[in-house]
């Protein structure tokens, strides 16, 4: 990613509760996501596509476990 990590700004969920949380960061072609609980560790990488598809899938209830 071309912005260093001083740039980037990460936002969480004010669902969330204070374990068990992801953070996002980017911008229109690449969207980060880490544990807030590791801030220093690994990241996933999503293009902006695959993205939209995953939220997607969210918001429709497509990756909720089955019944």
């Amino acid at each position: 990613m071309a912005e260093s990590n001083e740039a980037l700004v990460w936002r969480k969920s004010s669902a969330c509760g204070s374990s068990a949380c992801v953070e996002v960061a980017g911008g229109a072609e690449v969207i980060l996501v880490r544990d807030s609980d590791d801030p220093g560790g690994a990241r996933l990488q999503f293009d902006a596509a695959d993205w939209r598809a995953f939220l997607a899938g969210v918001c429709s209830g497509a990756l909720l476990p089955p019944d």
